[in-house]
């Protein structure tokens, strides 16, 4: 199995791999790719190191996957040459996950959706992937008529850029600035660009790719996103309204028993989930389950989740982990392994 991984220097791309190596995911040879200015450089995976390789080369070597962290304009240009190529390539940017003809994917939600003539899939935004994991169960059972979220989204969802922004805020150095403002001890209730209707992109996404992913437009959302002074971890404050009522201890064993839930939710020992908790894990957190004793039907909750793991690399390979088990990703087997770009 040749894996490139498209953007592996940055934040994400190098939570990919390490990813990729805790989950033991077959990879045979590695093709570490970025930008013209990192061809060259070396990184680490699974105790070699392995040089960084252009985007002409990485398609030359043939990938059998191509996981993209790079940009949606880089994907634009890109991940239809490596899908030409033979390569199946799964993309971390927003720029396919609303084309009609992309599957845009949570493995736990609708992997199912996926066919072997699927060559570009689209990964979620990370806020939206989160919510979904612990939607979907609900939904299934008592069908959501609206969710209103508020989320609560940390720096890392910028980039290095945010982080060391906040730093260099918390110790009083100046620098360069990821955001209009000071994020140390301040909160910006803008993510990404505002849009004629006074919502931002990031708020967008989430409307338009909940209904998506959960396969129902009939599905309601409204959203504010926030950025707030938190170095890892996205939280939401998410209220869903149901079709059907529900008793709350059958919905709270309802997620405790889904695919990649936790629920922690004791308010008398003070469990609940937080963002220092989630960090480096793969599952989403949630707690703070409650009736909205202003509304029938309504839930209020509290999600939790490691922004650059599940919201990010670990949805993307757990994709690929899917492709694999359902053949539509194989082995191939060779006499000899050999590890091309390894120096």
């Amino acid at each position: 199995m040749k894996v490139a991984v498209v953007g592996a220097t940055g934040l994400v791309g190098s939570k990919m791999l390490q990813v990729l190596e805790e989950r033991q995911f077959p990879v045979t040879r590695l093709i570490p790719v970025a930008s013209e200015r990192s061809v060259g450089k070396t990184i680490k995976f699974r105790g070699k190191r392995y040089k960084v390789v252009s985007m002409t080369d990485a398609i030359g070597k043939k990938p059998d996957v191509a996981i993209f962290s790079a940009g949606g304009t880089t994907s634009k240009e890109w991940a239809p040459r490596f899908a030409e190529a033979g390569a199946t390539v799964i993309d971390n940017s927003s720029a396919w996950r609303m084309d009609p003809g992309k599957k845009l994917v949570v493995p736990e939600v609708n992997a199912h959706v996926l066919t072997p003539k699927d060559k570009i899939i689209a990964n979620p935004n990370c806020s939206t992937i989160q919510m979904v994991v612990a939607l979907k169960p609900l939904h299934d059972r008592y069908r959501i008529k609206r969710v209103v979220v508020s989320t609560y989204q940390s720096v890392t969802g910028t980039g290095v850029k945010a982080v060391n922004q906040l730093m260099n805020e918390r110790k009083g150095k100046p620098g360069e600035k990821a955001y209009p403002y000071p994020i140390d001890l301040n909160l910006l209730p803008h993510i990404d660009i505002f849009l004629d209707n006074g919502y931002t992109r990031e708020e967008m996404k989430m409307v338009h790719e909940t209904k998506k992913i959960m396969g129902d437009d009939s599905i309601r959302v409204t959203a504010t996103t926030v950025r707030v002074p938190v170095v890892g971890g996205h939280s939401e404050s998410v209220n869903v309204e149901f079709e059907r009522d529900f008793d709350l201890q059958e919905l709270r064993q309802l997620l405790a028993g889904s695919p990649g839930v936790v629920v922690v939710d004791d308010p008398s020992r003070l469990k609940y989930p937080m963002p220092v908790d989630a960090h480096d894990k793969d599952d989403v957190f949630v707690g703070r389950l409650r009736r909205d004793e202003s509304q029938a039907n309504t839930l209020n909750m509290w999600i939790v989740s490691d922004n650059l793991r599940k919201g990010a690399a670990t949805n993307a390979i757990q994709i690929a982990e899917y492709l694999l088990k359902q053949g539509i990703l194989k082995l191939r087997r060779t006499k000899t392994q050999k590890t091309a770009v390894t120096v």
